[in-house]
């Protein structure tokens, strides 16, 4: 059986095309099933919703004809893709050639984050609050055993389990987008600030900040972590390139010394 029978509610109406339709629909919004997850089979579907198959069958299509799911031959029925790409291939590639764009990147992070980090403190449910924890042991071992690939992975999951926690649909979408290009690294590679911070100790300790705010339910501290979180990324990135710049210019002047 799909374990995401047990998120289907058995329906007793009239409208029953419309209320199954309509809880497909508000699982979607609230970002409990997310694009390119797979459904249940009508068959189950019908089980779970305590309607018929054909009912079932209508709602599912009339889904698909709003865009929201989508029907692979063979496979069964998914969410279909619901957030478009944060940028274009050609603006980002734009962005890469105009080094500023980074910035306003993390500015646009820092306020949604600080903001997500604000409503979790305050809405953040038991499951909420025991996802947090599993990322921060996630952040932890990968910490412990060194492993930058594990560790970038945790990272993404842990900052989308505090926007998660906020409980606002809205927020949850689009910051989905955005996460896709920090995991993708098109704008910068955590590997290299790991290597500004030296050992990655205060990345993880200002994670370690962040939910412990969340948790406590205090959402000023959660809100003042999450900010200077980026805050600090920022800042690393900002001093990383400048020692890389004045490095390149004592390597030139060094050459252009020994050929006096």
């Amino acid at each position: 059986m799909n374990s995401l029978d047990s998120l289907f509610e058995p329906i007793a109406s009239e409208s029953v095309v419309d209320l199954v339709a309509g809880q497909i629909e508000s699982m979607i919004v609230e970002g409990i099933l997310r694009e390119g997850a797979r459904l249940p089979s009508e068959r189950e579907l019908s089980e779970r919703f305590d309607v018929s198959r054909p009912k079932v069958r209508d709602a599912l299509k009339r889904l698909e004809g709003q865009g929201l799911l989508r029907v692979r031959q063979g496979e069964g029925t998914f969410v279909a893709k619901l957030a478009g790409e944060a940028m274009s291939p050609a603006l980002i590639d734009l962005y890469a050639r105009h080094g500023h764009a980074f910035y306003d990147y993390l500015e646009y992070r820092r306020e949604q984050e600080a903001f997500a980090a604000r409503m979790a403190a305050l809405r953040a449910t038991p499951s909420d609050r025991e996802a947090i924890e599993h990322l921060v042991r996630e952040l932890d071992e990968a910490h412990e055993t060194d492993d930058p690939d594990r560790s970038a992975a945790a990272d993404v999951r842990f900052h989308g389990s505090i926007v998660n926690a906020s409980h606002n649909a809205m927020l949850m979408h689009m910051m989905t987008s955005i996460y896709e290009l920090t995991r993708r690294g098109v704008f910068y590679n955590r590997r290299y600030l790991r290597s500004i911070d030296g050992t990655g100790e205060q990345l993880l300790a200002q994670h370690h900040r962040i939910a412990e705010g969340v948790l406590s339910g205090d959402p000023v501290e959660a809100e003042e972590a999450a900010r200077e979180h980026l805050d600090f990324v920022e800042q690393s990135f900002r001093e990383g390139i400048d020692r890389e710049r004045r490095e390149g210019f004592a390597r030139k002047r060094k050459i252009t010394g020994e050929l006096a």
